[in-house]
């Protein structure tokens, strides 16, 4: 149940959910002809705005991209850990599995393993049942890192998480049966302050090997590079709207976090 509550329950605080809750009782004010309907239409439109334009994006984005970035080449590890989240499963019309969004996870897992930085490769994912279900996302990263050249034997399924919590925990169980001491930590970067958080709670002594980065210099500069850019960042975008809504819930997902004692 937990789990249905925290991705329910968040969209009201989400742009999108936020926009459509101010719609919605601006239709009821209207309703009833309420001198208040011009004000909940005017939030609605004003959320919409700040949340999808490049500047609002790129400064959440960034808040949290940036925290963790490595000072130094990383070192050596006993095991690279990739968290879940970098595939979809295969099913009609997919011929095999994709590749989500924050894809490069299992790249960089792959590129750190060819770098010598771990012997093994951690990878933890499931998948939540009335969320599409499919393969367990352990499975589908193993498949892929198997493409990349990593030697199966090498690689570690864990498939029992459904949140990072869940990760840390299980995870954590691998590296005391197998008398691992050090781990890399490769997810998005804007994931990255709340799993390490989660990971140093529990006593992993993890190293952050952010991957993903949504925000780079290029981005930040780019609204200031010509009239023509200047412009078009103020203006509403799909892209900026998704980038302002997951720095979002990576916010949301520190405070319920914090509140439940996990980080």
């Amino acid at each position: 149940m937990f789990l249905f509550i925290s991705k329910l329950l968040p969209l009201f605080f989400y742009p999108l959910g936020a926009t459509c809750f101010c719609l919605l009782v601006a239709i009821g004010l209207w309703w009833i002809n309420s001198k208040w309907t011009p004000a909940a239409m005017v939030a609605a439109l004003t959320i919409l705005l700040l949340s999808s334009n490049a500047w609002t994006s790129n400064w959440l984005a960034q808040s949290l991209e940036w925290r963790n970035i490595p000072k130094t080449e990383l070192p050596t590890a006993d095991a690279i850990v990739i968290l879940g989240g970098a595939t979809r499963s295969q099913a009609y019309p997919r011929p095999d599995v994709d590749f989500a969004d924050a894809g490069d996870r299992v790249w960089y897992g792959a590129t750190l393993y060819r770098a010598g930085k771990a012997p093994k490769i951690i990878v933890s994912g499931g998948r939540i049942a009335w969320k599409g279900g499919g393969t367990p996302e352990a499975e589908d990263l193993t498949k892929l890192l198997v493409t990349m050249g990593v030697p199966k034997p090498d690689i570690i399924p864990e498939s029992n998480s459904f949140n990072t919590r869940d990760n840390a925990v299980n995870v954590q169980q691998i590296l005391k049966e197998r008398n691992f001491k050090r781990i890399l930590l490769v997810t998005s970067a804007l994931h990255m302050p709340r799993s390490m958080a989660i990971f140093k709670r529990i006593g992993i002594d993890a190293i952050a090997a952010p991957t993903d980065y949504r925000v780079s210099q290029l981005e930040i500069d780019e609204p200031n590079s010509r009239a023509e850019a200047t412009i078009l960042s103020f203006l509403p975008s799909e892209d900026c709207l998704s980038l302002t809504t997951q720095a979002i819930r990576e916010y949301i997902g520190i405070v319920v976090y914090t509140l439940r004692g996990w980080i």
